[in-house]
């Protein structure tokens, strides 16, 4: 596969440069670039940097777009068979195959832009910023080097040049030369297991650059720390910070002014020239800074995300020069080791658990701030608490995101390539440049992450812990940035002398085990903090496998286990292949008769497996051996993927998203297969009275084999109560249903939960277990859901208007007459008769199970439509395929068969 030369629609396009803010304080991100292989544009630095360079032929890209995400702007890849869909089959092999220029991304790429500055301000000062280069750049200005890749390199290190001298009134042009990137080589980033390598590595201004203006004192790192007294919240002293930049070749008086929660701050200081000082604000200096009664940032389900903001500014001989501002948090976070080791987060003194996932980027790290904003939306949607970043560290916008939306961020680097090269036997120790880029590297995300109250704490190694000499550098860094959370060792149960004991583990599964193990008291079970853990497959919708496998590849996805999938791992043979979810799936299922049947079973296996897994957390959260912690891995994906996700790359939420959120429901009614026990759930911090249950067991036919009511039950906050023990019961069929239903005190439900069990359990083989996989020596037989005769469902969904979303309201309903339970409806939306899905959307349930008799309402957000009418589809275990206009008010005529 060949990149052709720029499309002539943009051989000979101008752009107009990009406008720089002259304001004191102005930051102005570099909005677009022209790029250009440097085997095809041969001149120096000093000849692209200047006025009046020709770049016909050259690409126009976005303003943070690696050289992958340009060219697909560009859509620059072309091939009949291509579909121009890098993502389709395995077309993203053939972009690493080498062009009649040689392959494409050994040779350092030329980012070139235009900026102007409108008028010339005496005692003004322009600066450069890189937020981040991967691999590492040379820098041009209007002809002179800035500054050379060993002091531009990784892809974390912010860089501020003072380019006054070599910029003018008018317009200027920067140029970069970005090297290659090679995580193998150099602290950038590298995708491991997640999904193929890119194949440019990710080279390029992943973060941007940007054009300062500041008079002779620069402000910059404004921070904000907050003590809060325990356990009244009653009050909270503020500490502030920031660092004022004398930038002139003579010395200055400067008046920092500003407010911080209304109080305001000054303070006048002398700096010599050249100098930087810390500037700092206390209880001590500014009576003010002691609150009383301050709002109080919680996390999700446990309160409100109140957030304050700093604001100051600089004058030098009664001018401004330059401002600065940052909004941040008033809480605690806290974290101790359990009895057992494990390590356990406080919150404004509150223990709690936590809930996340792992977080991916796009492969190619395109910036798309609307998606960035859904993504959160289903987070929160999922009942989830926190998101792990293990590496791939996000740009403010994503911590501003969780930061409003209550969302905890567990950060760290990432595992394996050369972040963790120096800690394996036998690795590739580091240099000293290595060290300068790792320690640029803290520093730059200390200050980034440090005023965000989403932020608990920072793992300075994954897969392992980092050796002495790094992990000292690392804590060093942190504390000379005042960093005031956890610094955790590493994701694994290893410590360094610097920061202690880690509290998590990593023991897998990565792969294919059933619902039952995470009750175990062993390996990934549901005690301690789990890292990262998962059952491996999360396979997505038809219409999604459908989008990213070739015909070929969808047959081998059902009919052959042992077929390596591209899109379950490029790379790996260890998940390029299915098969023990396969095996599974066939055992306990049945063998699939055809695609639409496997993923029919797999929606129900993953459903079944994720609720599992966070239910298990959740019931032993106050346990002799807590659980304290669970990082689904992952939370999604950064290409399509067969593999470990809550939501697919599509963002169609499948089984594997609607388990997790009904487990994660704020108060929740759950089953657990270990001890047959019904527990309730409370994850919010209000005590919950008078609580009703009712307990069903039943047969296939839906009848009723058991039951049982309580009322009266006094839930306390934060915590888990089990309220009665299923008793054995005699005959009852190979597979059955449990139903749990919990109610208000007026009789208002809470929550509702269904399960498909067998009589006979899987079991574990847990002598064989390897690091990712416990083998099962008998599965459970849940074959003869097989055999539900086809159910009739009724359907009514209306719509409605709210700003710019639609709300659709659908109503699912089974006759009392209907022989038959309806297993597992899913809802969808769909933009008109035959149109697209509405994506992304959320859900307030769905893949549910009726018994005849009953009825349920659904309801979905989504971006609203425009004059398209909705569709709904509805379709299920054994429920045929029904489309219903999404206003209409009339059930539909039952509609019988099966769906899979």
């Amino acid at each position: 596969m060949a990149v052709s030369a720029a499309p002539a629609a943009y051989a000979q396009t101008t752009y107009a440069p990009t406008q720089v803010s002259v304001d004191a304080g102005a930051t102005t991100a570099i909005d677009h670039w022209q790029i250009q292989d440097s085997a095809k544009a041969q001149q120096s630095g000093a000849e692209i940097s200047s006025t009046g360079f020709p770049t016909g032929g050259w690409y126009p890209a976005s303003g943070r777009a690696t050289v992958m995400a340009a060219l697909l702007e560009n859509h620059a890849f072309k091939d009949s068979a291509f579909k121009n869909d890098v993502f389709y089959s395995d077309n993203l092999r053939a972009v690493q195959v080498p062009d009649s220029s040689g392959n494409l991304f050994v040779t350092p790429w030329w980012y070139r832009a235009e900026f102007k500055l409108p008028k010339d301000l005496a005692g003004r000062h322009t600066l450069l910023r890189t937020n981040g280069m991967i691999a590492s750049a040379d820098v041009w200005i209007n002809g002179h080097l800035v500054a050379g890749h060993a002091d531009v390199a990784g892809a974390y290190p912010v860089h501020a040049f003072d380019v006054t001298r070599w910029t003018h009134t008018g317009t200027n042009i920067l140029a970069m030369r970005v090297h290659p990137a090679d995580p193998r080589m150099s602290l950038s980033m590298g995708w491991v297991d997640w999904n193929p390598t890119p194949p440019d590595n990710n080279m390029g201004p992943w973060r941007g650059v940007d054009i300062m203006q500041t008079g002779p004192v620069e402000l910059s790192f404004p921070q904000v720390v907050s003590t809060l007294s325990l356990p009244d919240l009653a009050r909270a002293t503020l500490t502030v910070k920031v660092d004022a930049k004398n930038l002139d070749a003579v010395a200055h008086d400067a008046t920092i002014t500003g407010a911080v929660a209304g109080v305001p701050l000054q303070q006048t200081v002398h700096l010599a020239p050249g100098q930087t000082r810390v500037v700092s604000f206390s209880p001590t200096t500014t009576p003010g800074l002691a609150l009383d009664h301050p709002k109080i940032w919680w996390p999700v389900g446990m309160g409100e995300h109140p957030l304050y903001e700093l604001e100051m500014s600089a004058a030098v001989d009664g001018a401004v020069s330059d401002r600065t501002t940052t909004t941040f948090g008033i809480r605690s976070v806290s974290s101790s080791l359990t009895r057992q080791g494990y390590r356990q987060f406080f919150i404004n003194g509150k223990p709690l658990l936590i809930r996340g996932g792992g977080w991916a980027p796009d492969m190619f790290l395109r910036d798309d701030p609307a998606r960035m904003e859904a993504e959160f939306s289903y987070v929160l949607n999922l009942g989830l608490n926190a998101i792990r970043s293990e590496g791939k560290l996000e740009n403010q916008r994503f911590y501003d995101l969780a930061d409003r939306n209550g969302i905890l961020i567990l950060a760290g680097w990432e595992c394996c390539d050369k972040w963790e090269s120096a800690a394996k036997t036998g690795g590739a120790p580091w240099d000293a440049a290595d060290m300068k880029v790792a320690e640029d590297s803290m520093a730059s995300e200390a200050r980034l992450l440090r005023n965000h109250p989403s932020v608990i704490g920072f793992l300075i190694g994954s897969d392992n812990p980092p050796p002495p000499p790094i992990a000292k550098m690392y804590v060093d860094a942190l504390r000379a940035a005042d960093w005031p959370l956890p610094i955790i060792s590493a994701a694994v149960p290893k410590g360094t002398a610097e920061a202690g004991p880690s509290g998590l583990k990593m023991d897998g599964p990565y792969d294919w085990i059933p619902p039952s193990y995470w009750y175990a008291d062993k390996l990934g079970g549901a005690f301690g903090f789990d890292s990262e853990v998962s059952a491996g497959a999360d396979i997505p919708r038809l219409e999604d496998v459908q989008r990213m496998l070739s015909p070929q590849e969808q047959e081998a996805l059902w009919k052959y286990p042992e077929a390596r999938q591209y899109h379950a791992s490029a790379d790996w043979s260890t998940f390029a292949v299915l098969t023990p979810f396969d095996n599974a799936l066939a055992h306990r299922y049945g063998a699939p008769t055809g695609l639409a049947d496997y993923i029919a079973k797999a929606q129900l296996d993953n459903y079944d497996n994720v609720r599992a897994q966070f239910e298990a957390f959740n019931a032993h959260m106050n346990a002799a051996n807590p659980s304290t912690g669970v990082i689904y891995w992952m939370l999604n994906n950064a290409w399509p993927s067969l593999h470990w996700h809550l939501y697919d790359y599509y963002m169609n939420p499948a089984g594997a998203y609607f388990g997790a959120k009904k487990a994660n429901e704020p108060v929740h009614i759950q089953y657990s297969y270990d001890s047959n026990a019904i527990v309730l759930v409370n994850h919010t911090l209000d005590d919950a009275h008078g609580l009703q249950a009712s307990i069903h067991v039943r047969n296939l036919d839906g009848s009723v084999r058991y039951e049982k009511h309580l009322q009266g039950i006094d839930l306390v906050g934060n915590h888990t109560q089990p309220v009665a023990t299923l008793p054995t019961i005699a005959g009852l069929p190979h597979a059955y249903f449990v139903e749990l239903d919990l109610a208000s005190i007026d009789g208002k439900p809470v929550s509702r939960n269904v399960y498909w069990l067998p009589a006979q359990p899987d079991k574990l083989d847990w002598d064989h277990s390897n690091w990712y996989l416990t083998p099962v020596k008998q599965y459970a037989d849940l074959t003869s859901l097989q055999s539900l005769p086809a159910a009739t469902s009724e359907v009514r969904a209306t719509t409605r208007h709210e700003g710019n979303e639609d709300v659709t309201t659908v109503t699912l309903s089974v006759p009392a007459s209907s022989k038959a339970v309806a297993l597992f409806q899913h809802v969808s939306i769909r933009r008109g008769a035959h149109g697209d899905l509405a994506l992304p959307v959320l859900w307030s349930d769905n893949d549910v199970t009726l018994w005849p008799g009953e009825s349920m309402v659904l309801v979905a957000r989504y971006a609203s439509q425009g004059s398209v009418a909705p569709v709904v589809q509805v379709d299920g275990w054994n429920v045929s395929t029904q489309y219903i206009p999404g206003a209409a008010g009339n059930p539909t005529d039952a509609t019988q068969g099966k769906n899979h």
